[in-house]
């Protein structure tokens, strides 16, 4: 049985700064509206995704409360959980691009690097629950939907065979 692992002692959590004028954060008004019109959930790459696994008559559940980190797509007869992770608010290529990070480093920087934190706990707590975790970034999904998909449809297809017939 897999070792449980616990969310990062409390110095050792990533802390960010909350994002308000008084702490020296800035933002436009203009950019404000737009940061307003990010979604966290049903994003277009995921709807694409969603999309894509439906016609491939794979049936899930979206954003389930009851398991940990509310993945994007669960799967609860073969336990598999999926995240849609964006590019930038989950770290992709974070080595070059937190270095072109110019307005308010500050918090970004804490901000997106928590995200990573968080979702390497989440994945090891899920492992731990028994499930099987896939991450997708949005960009993989741009330009490979259809191998995504297919990550997806191959693992249930290996996990029916795996299965134990019920006895008659």
């Amino acid at each position: 049985m897999p070792t449980k692992f616990y969310l990062p002692e409390e110095q050792d959590r990533i802390k960010v700064p909350r994002f308000e004028e008084r702490a020296g954060f800035y933002t436009s008004s203009k950019r404000s509206a737009t940061m307003a019109k990010i979604k966290a959930k049903d994003t277009s790459q995921e709807l694409r995704f969603r999309k894509a696994l439906w016609a491939n008559n794979v049936r899930y559940r979206i954003h389930l409360k009851k398991v940990l980190g509310k993945p994007d797509i669960v799967i609860k007869k073969y336990r598999l959980a999926i995240f849609v992770d964006g590019d930038f608010w989950h770290g992709y290529g974070w080595a070059e691009r937190k270095q072109k990070i110019k307005t308010n480093a500050a918090f970004w920087i804490p901000k997106i690097e928590r995200n990573m934190q968080r979702d390497v706990f989440v994945n090891q707590q899920l492992t731990y629950m028994g499930y099987t975790v896939m991450r997708f970034w949005e960009h993989e999904l741009k330009k490979n939907l259809d191998i995504c998909v297919n990550q997806v449809v191959l693992y249930i297809e290996t996990a029916k065979k795996n299965t134990i017939p019920a006895a008659e």
